[in-house]
């Protein structure tokens, strides 16, 4: 296989369909689902079609139709079973497998005719979580199993984050602010994974607040003089993989000291790396959370 996979392994396709490998086998051997080609020393593999072929066919399997009446239909069949059952109640995981290919293909035009597709009927609130965030969940899980490459995931997160920069300039068009208490959004020093706290920014918009949205890889230092210009203010941070355990401790006296000393302000964390705060042990204006919904009812 190259870098940029264009060829997959049956391991591959069970990581990004779902469906195990020895029950690949069976479809293949019982029902001839697919035809896998061969290397020359007559290894297995997939290709791109067939990939697209084998989330049909589990989106349709999912959703109550028998192995054995799928084998009956041919591709245009199973396709249009597919977009008939995803014009229904079914639409969120025929999504989450058209953004896949889209990944997969680097294919731009496909994803804009999925997410076009989803926003005819749904919110964009509704769209990130239903749709966005277990897909982004599942390409964590891809990466980190060698199914895809970084090339793939950096091209599908770029997408998503245009919609949520597009969205967001929409809703801050809607509002004008009379209050002077400001949420100011950063990450840390080296923390870059940045589309959780995009969507918070594009939330708080959305409901009039006024967010200052400083991105990625922020030292404390730097957040100081935003204090001067607003009567509350409320930092909100995502901790995925930064700052380190050991260091979490220290980096938390840091900001209090330096950003917290007047009790008027907060300091609210999501992430992976809140499991290790103690929460018991924060003071009243430093808070943890372990969704985004969680924080945006807060507000």
């Amino acid at each position: 296989m190259n870098n940029i996979k264009s060829v997959f392994s049956i391991k591959d396709l069970e990581n990004l369909t779902g469906i195990k490998a020895h029950t690949i086998r069976i479809w293949e051997k019982r029902y001839e689902l697919l035809e896998p080609e061969r290397t020359g020393t007559n290894i297995r593999f997939y290709n791109l079609s067939h990939l697209q072929k084998l989330l049909n066919i589990s989106f349709l399997n999912n959703n109550g139709i028998k192995i054995s009446k799928i084998a009956s239909l041919n591709k245009q069949e199973i396709q249009q079973q597919v977009k008939e059952l995803a014009s229904s109640s079914h639409v969120k995981n025929h999504a989450i497998n058209a953004f896949k290919l889209a990944m997969l293909d680097f294919n731009q035009d496909l994803f804009y005719e999925t997410f076009n597709g989803l926003i005819k009927t749904k919110s964009f609130t509704d769209i990130f979580y239903e749709v966005f965030l277990p897909f982004l969940s599942e390409v964590g899980m891809l990466w980190q199993t060698d199914t895809i490459t970084p090339a793939h995931e950096h091209f599908i997160t770029l997408l998503i984050r245009q919609k949520i920069l597009v969205h967001t300039e929409l809703v801050q068009a809607q509002h004008k602010i009379d209050h002077n208490n400001a949420f100011v959004l950063f990450l840390p020093e080296n923390e870059i994974h940045e589309i959780g706290l995009m969507f918070i920014n594009y939330e708080l918009n959305a409901k009039g607040q006024r967010s200052i949205f400083l991105g990625s890889s922020v030292p404390i230092q730097s957040l100081t003089d935003v204090l001067a210009y607003y009567e509350k203010v409320t930092f909100i941070s995502y901790f995925t993989v930064k700052p380190l355990k050991d260091d979490l401790s220290n980096y938390l006296v840091d900001f209090k000291s330096q950003l917290l000393k007047d009790n008027n302000h907060d300091f609210w964390i999501l992430g992976q790396m809140t499991q290790y705060i103690d929460i018991n042990a924060l003071p009243n204006n430093i808070k943890t959370f372990k969704t985004i919904d969680s924080l945006i009812a807060t507000i």
